[in-house]
C-alpha cells in the first residue's frame, strides 16, 4: 500500500488508533464529501461509526484511501477500474507452495516414466 514515504506531498500518518474524517481529509488531501462517496464505492473502506453516526478511520483505512487516491488521481483509473485493482490485490495469490511443489514432483515422475 501507499506509504507517506512514497508520496512527498502527503503528511506522515500519526501513531494513533482512530482518525476523524477531517483528519483523514488532511492526511490524504481528499475532501470529506469525497471520502463519504468512496465509502459507497469501495467495499474495502469501512470506517467505524459511533456516536451520532460519526466516522472513525483506522490506519488501514487511511492507507486504503491513499491507495484509492493514487489509483484515481495519479494513475488515471476510473472508479470501476480502481475498484477492480483493489479487489485483485485482495484476492488470494494462488495455490499453496507445498501443493505446487508436490505437483512438480509428480510431473517429473511422469516425465521419467515417459522417457523409459
Amino acid at each position: 500500500m501507499l506509504e507517506a514515504s512514497n508520496n512527498n506531498e502527503l503528511l506522515p500518518i500519526p501513531d494513533k488508533r482512530y482518525f476523524t474524517i477531517g483528519e483523514v481529509s488532511e492526511l490524504c488531501l481528499v475532501k470529506p464529501h469525497v471520502l463519504r462517496y468512496w465509502e459507497q464505492e469501495f467495499p474495502q473502506l469501512k470506517p467505524v461509526k459511533r456516536r451520532g453516526n460519526r466516522r472513525y478511520y483506522q490506519r488501514d483505512d487511511v492507507l486504503v484511501i491513499r491507495e484509492i487516491r493514487e489509483l484515481l488521481y495519479e494513475q488515471g483509473f476510473t472508479i470501476g477500474g480502481a475498484r477492480q485493482q483493489l479487489e485483485a490485490e485482495d484476492a488470494p495469490s494462488g495455490a499453496d507452495p507445498k501443493v505446487i511443489n508436490a505437483i512438480i514432483g509428480e510431473l517429473e515422475e511422469v516425465l521419467q516414466i515417459l522417457k523409459h
